[in-house]
């Protein structure tokens, strides 16, 4: 069985669980486009093969420029990897083994309490 998401104006409004040939019997069949659980950042640790550059879900949007599916933009700072298709912010996330929130009024991580 492999994941299908249905994209309706550009976004996912629907994953299922199905065989290619019930796809292929659907009246709309063109816009159900094949996705992998295991697709994250154009990576599939398990085939090698991504799918899509990530896992779609409800309400990502999918280009087909781009064949990829991708989250909603999280922060209007933020801008999307063309090669993972993750949103990135402007800032890198500290690598000090501390948690962070993002504060968008002033483009920064900043430490939050565990």
């Amino acid at each position: 069985m492999t994941h299908f998401a249905h994209v309706k104006n550009g976004i996912v409004d629907q994953v299922i669980v199905a065989e290619q040939d019930f796809i292929n019997t659907l009246d709309d069949s063109k816009e159900w486009f094949q996705t992998s659980y295991n697709t994250h950042g154009n990576i599939n640790k398990r085939t090698n093969k991504p799918i899509r550059k990530n896992y779609a879900g409800i309400g990502y949007s999918y280009d087909p420029d781009k064949d990829a599916f991708y989250a909603p933009k999280p922060y209007p700072s933020w801008s999307l990897n063309d090669t993972t298709c993750i949103w990135e912010s402007p800032v890198a996330y500290p690598d000090d083994g501390k948690m962070y929130r993002w504060d968008e009024d002033n483009t920064q991580w900043v430490e939050t309490e565990r």
